[in-house]
């Protein structure tokens, strides 16, 4: 969620509906001092990648309601803003807002799952067990899943 905050304040703050992404690096980098120019670009390709934005010659258009997103007093993102979820952690979370549970109720079903299984089970086919019960989709993340389990072999 930070990272629409971070992506809304410079259009709340500017009143303005499009800006051009120099403006939204200035913003963030110079202006705010949140991070530097590197990375304010980086948080516009996050933000970009989430269809947070769309940005078209230069210009950046937010694809939800800028009005909607309350910026805390004393704001500043963290680092996390630019760290990519991974697969698991993005299908965790698309199970819990379709099925209108806490991550935690979803771990906590998931853990249950790896049980049933004796262990034997990694978490990264447990969570596709679990989108595929409640008809969540994952086929987008199956080759990153198998990624990150190559990954820890």
């Amino acid at each position: 969620m930070s990272v629409k905050i971070a992506v809304a304040a410079p259009f709340k703050h500017m009143r303005k509906d499009r800006l051009q992404r120099s403006e939204f690096v200035f913003y963030i980098a110079i202006d705010r001092k949140w991070m530097n120019k590197e990375q304010a670009n980086q948080l516009l390709e996050r933000a970009r990648s989430e269809g947070l934005i769309d940005i078209e010659s230069g210009t950046i258009k937010p694809l939800f309601d800028v009005a909607e997103v309350s910026i805390p007093l004393g704001f500043k993102p963290t680092s996390d803003v630019l760290a990519k979820e991974s697969p698991y952690e993005e299908l965790i979370g698309r199970i819990a807002t379709t099925m209108e549970m806490a991550p935690q109720e979803v771990v906590a079903e998931l853990h249950r799952v790896v049980e049933h299984f004796d262990g034997n089970l990694r978490v990264e086919a447990a969570v596709v067990v679990l989108a595929r019960k409640y008809g969540v989709a994952f086929e987008d993340k199956l080759d990153s899943l198998k990624k990150e389990v190559t990954k820890r072999r």
